[in-house]
């Protein structure tokens, strides 16, 4: 029996027919949707092809949820999605669409689909054949089309990005207009004609260059009542200037913007895929450094900074980052970002308290839970810090001018440029109410009742803006007088007394430290008072000093034997406690904690630990009657490794079960059983502000 080669097989069996028939619809923007329509109708009467290949028309399903979406990617395509799961679940017999291109412009998502209409029976049909993709050469043809389907898409987007750069390349690429500019009908950008709005932008770079923060260009607008001057963009009142509060991302995106240099510039964003999230576009946007940058064209738009103004910005604005350096700014601790760890290296942080602050080392503690590298007193290293910056400014013939009070005065007279333009601004309102007003006829009462309303309220919105200035004029400084002038040229040469002067603030003494050392560094000697520190000057030179810091008891003095020894010896020579304490003082031993002299109360608590009496002598122990749990104050603080004020404090607070031993000297007498030492040792090991919680949760408060 003979064949013939050439017969046509049907690709269509009855296995497929018994399946379901999709047609998938998509275009790629909304904009399509609207403009080319012809399109659209096109791949609705796919319908019709589905049926013509023997499909019943209630086994034709129409998924056209892709319509207005890219095929660049099966991410943020439903329909699609739902396709693929469909022959997943061997419900589909054949998928017809207008082209190869319209299922996917990707080859990782169109072999996806090849893979599994392969593995599932299913057929692919467009308007040039049906194709059985577990077949060598249908699949062959298939993948070919994808390529060529994922080729055009790129030549598409690479002549538009050509294009685009092009044009960015001659500076007539459309970009937004920021805060401060307007674009004029032929496409000219200009500074905003608001003079109040120009003044705010400027007002915001000055104060940049002053306060070197974000936070502090903040602070002044709210406390000046300064808004920014925002162009509707939409709406009915599109164009026109409305006042909102700043917004600390709308005052760094200012900063950031090179367009106030009066430069054009393009490539200052891409798109990173690694940092994209599915089914969000717009993620993935990164700054790209200015080297990269594709366009940079200076003096394109009206500047309100210079170009190097622009870079001391950046950074100043990469210096104020957590991990660098930053601004100084208000606060007592001298050393921020400039305080680093002798242990590990790290940079050291401040913390605040109700009457001091202090230097800690907590990376490895918040970031491992290991225990707290090292901290010390801040009032202490700041002080040797300023020691040492005030005898290196000794030698220097500091040359200080009265530029300082003409600072002032500019910047008193920029305040009130500003309140000048407001006033303007607000007497402009309520003339132009008036004159509405006046305009309307009398008869027409409806509209005048409003206007007059209107006029009222800019009238008195006039009236509590003057009050607010002359409020501001009451309390602004005066100008200097000749005195305080020759009072600044003789600080000039008192560098300590400038130093000092209560008119210097906590910022300006940063800015002065900061300009001499680079860095400091701090190591504690073991838990000792003693701390090794090396500053780092601008130049290359270090200082080696040490200085001693407060600590919390007795037990880490490194000297505390010798001073024993000596506190030992003059009670032998027969010398009072009293005398005892003036003899410490005067040969410069210092105590424990924060105290600087030594008291008749601190001897005596020394001469117990050696147990001497005032003659002396040895004294007797008095043996107390204990019972079965029953401690003394001293054998306890053993136990625990508690100081022993620790022990008398939860005695007099009722944390522990105490008595009064009936021997003189009427020692304490605590009873505390296995789980009451238990418990103690979990109040040893917690912070002083939760041991009441514990306690109370515990329901045992004791009793003295």
């Amino acid at each position: 029996m003979s064949t013939n080669l050439n017969m046509p097989i049907s690709k269509i069996l009855p296995r497929h027919l018994e399946r379901w028939a999709l047609v998938y619809l998509r275009q790629s923007t909304a904009q399509q949707l609207v403009r080319n329509q012809e399109s659209t109708r096109l791949q609705y009467a796919l319908r019709d092809r589905a049926l013509a290949l023997g499909w019943e028309a209630n086994r034709i399903e129409v998924i056209d949820d892709d319509l207005g979406r890219s095929g660049i990617s099966a991410e943020g395509r439903p329909g699609f999605q739902r396709l693929v799961a469909e022959v997943g679940l061997d419900h589909v017999g054949i998928i017809v669409g207008l082209e190869m291109s319209r299922f996917a412009r990707s080859c990782r998502d169109w072999h996806q689909l090849l893979e599994i209409c392969a593995l599932f029976g299913t057929l692919i049909a467009d308007l040039d054949g049906v194709y059985d993709p577990a077949d060598h050469n249908d699949r062959l043809l298939l993948g070919l089309k994808g390529t060529i389907s994922e080729a055009e898409l790129y030549l598409v987007k690479r002549r538009l990005l050509d294009g685009r750069l092009a044009k960015a390349q001659r500076g007539e690429l459309g970009k937004s207009i920021p805060i401060g500019y307007h674009r004029r009908p032929s496409g000219e950008v200009i500074k905003d004609p608001d003079e109040q709005a120009r003044a705010i932008v400027e007002t915001i770079f000055e104060q940049f260059e002053q306060l070197g923060t974000t936070t502090g260009v903040m602070r002044y607008l709210k406390e000046h009542g300064l808004r920014m001057p925002v162009r509707e963009r939409s709406g009915p009142q599109m164009g026109e200037l409305a006042w909102q509060r700043p917004v600390r991302m709308t005052l760094t995106a200012m900063l950031k913007n090179p367009m106030y240099s009066g430069a054009y510039v393009y490539g200052r964003r891409a798109v990173d895929p690694r940092l994209k999230t599915p089914g969000r576009p717009g993620t993935g946007i990164r700054l790209v450094p200015q080297e990269k940058w594709k366009v940079l064209l200076p003096g394109r738009f009206p500047a309100y900074i210079t170009w190097e103004q622009y870079q001391r910005n950046q950074e100043l604005m990469f210096a104020n980052r957590p991990q660098h350096t930053g601004t100084a700014r208000q606060g007592e601790a001298m050393l921020v970002g400039l305080i680093f760890c002798g242990r590990c290296g790290r940079r050291m942080r401040p913390a605040y308290g109700e009457r001091r602050f202090q230097y800690l080392c907590v990376q490895a503690k918040s970031v491992w839970l290991d225990p707290l590298c090292q901290s010390l007193t801040g009032a202490v290293l700041d002080a040797e810090i300023e020691r040492q910056v005030l005898e290196a400014l000794k030698p220097a013939a500091l040359e200080v001018s009265l530029a300082v009070a003409a600072d002032l005065e500019a910047k008193r007279a920029k305040e009130e440029r500003l309140w000048g333009q407001k006033l303007e601004r607000a007497k402009y309102e309520s003339e132009r109410a008036q004159r509405h007003y006046y305009a309307v006829e009398p008869e027409n009462r409806l509209v005048a009742r409003t206007l007059e309303g209107n006029w009222e309220e800019k009238l008195q919105a006039l009236r509590q803006m003057e009050e607010e200035y002359h409020r501001h004029r009451a309390q602004a400084p005066v100008g200097l007088t000749p005195g305080e002038r020759e009072r600044i040229q003789t600080l000039a040469e008192d560098i300590p007394g400038l130093w000092h002067a209560p008119q210097t603030t906590w910022a300006h003494r940063k800015e002065i430290v900061r300009q001499l050392i680079d860095r400091v560094t701090v190591a504690v000697v073991g838990e000792s008072e003693r701390v090794q520190v090396v500053t780092s000057w601008a130049g290359g030179h270090e200082t080696r000093t040490e200085i001693v810091r407060p600590v919390r008891n007795l037990n880490q003095l490194s000297y505390l034997n010798a001073m024993l020894d000596r506190v030992q010896a003059l009670r032998e020579a027969g010398e009072s406690s009293r005398t005892i304490a003036q003899k410490l003082n005067e040969e410069h031993w210092r105590p424990a904690k924060r105290r600087c002299t030594f008291t008749p109360e601190m001897v005596r608590q020394m001469l117990c630990r050696r147990g001497l009496t005032r003659k002396g002598k040895k004294r007797k122990p008095v043996l107390p009657d204990l019972g079965p749990d029953d401690w003394t104050l001293e054998a306890l603080a053993s136990e625990l490794a508690l100081p022993l004020s620790t022990i008398y404090t939860w005695v007099h607070r009722g944390w522990v079960q105490a008595r009064k031993d009936s021997k003189r000297p009427s020692r304490w007498i605590i009873h505390a059983e296995a789980s009451d030492l238990e418990q103690l040792r979990i109040l040893r090991a917690t912070r002083p502000q939760q041991r009441n919680a514990i306690r109370q949760a515990s329901g045992k408060t004791g009793g003295a």
